[in-house]
């Protein structure tokens, strides 16, 4: 069903994406990778819905998205520019039952994101959190640059605070200064380095542009994890 939520919140993640915090009166709860169907309605009827991954763990009554803005889109650049606090959206989920985290699992964990395809990951390293959880994650994030990095204080924070979490980056365009790896696209050397041997058994999610994934996918296959364990949530050309 819809919903009808309400912007409470924005912050600006880089210069081209933000995260909005709704307020959703009746929202059943949600799991750390599922997403939402936000519908945009104009004066004349016309309307518009695209689908974003939830960005928060799961909480009572709000959800928040982090949007990359799409060059030429009509519902992105909206929503980090145009929607004002306090006005309403609808909003539909939460939807999805495979790419999700459950914090009852005590299978190691590897997240394997690409641009803003963090964000479902991002939900799960906050859950894992909240929870209290042990279990071992492991994240490595394909990113262009260090100025496109999505949650950027917050993962130097959690490097830090949180125990049993590692975070590995791999900049395809831009390092910083003094980077001591290769700059490129995410390969099977980087992988190997930072993630789980295949042999743990790892609950592997990969989640970025189309092309990311399967070559993502398929280098975890050829490392000898089960398909079964490797899943997948893809999304539109854009990336790194």
């Amino acid at each position: 069903m819809w919903r009808t939520a309400t912007l409470i919140e924005r912050r600006r993640e880089t210069d081209t994406a933000s995260t909005m915090v709704f307020d959703v009166p009746g929202w059943p709860g949600h799991l750390p990778g599922q997403h939402v169907d936000v519908r945009l309605t104009a004066p004349d009827d016309y309307s518009a819905m695209r689908s974003y991954s939830i960005a928060n763990e799961p909480q009572v009554s709000r959800v928040e998205l982090t949007v990359q803005r799409v060059a030429d889109g009509e519902v992105s650049p909206y929503l980090i520019e145009g929607l004002p606090v306090g006005a309403p959206i609808e909003m539909r989920g939460p939807v999805g039952g495979w790419f999700v985290w459950r914090d009852t699992s005590t299978d190691p964990v590897l997240l394997v994101g690409g641009g803003s395809g963090l964000v479902p990951l991002m939900a799960m390293i906050r859950a894992r959190r909240a929870a209290g959880s042990r279990v071992p994650f492991r994240l490595v994030y394909s990113v262009r640059s260090p100025d496109e990095v999505l949650y950027a204080d917050e993962l130097r924070r959690r490097t830090r605070d949180d125990r049993g979490l590692d975070i590995a980056f791999a900049y395809t365009r831009h390092a910083p200064d003094g980077w001591p790896g290769a700059v490129g696209r995410i390969g099977l050397a980087t992988i190997a380095n930072h993630g789980w041997p295949p042999e743990l058994e790892p609950a592997c999610f990969v989640c970025g542009p189309t092309g990311f994934v399967e070559a993502a996918a398929n280098i975890l296959v050829a490392q000898g994890h089960h398909p079964r364990k490797v899943k997948t949530e893809r999304f539109g050309p854009s990336g790194p």
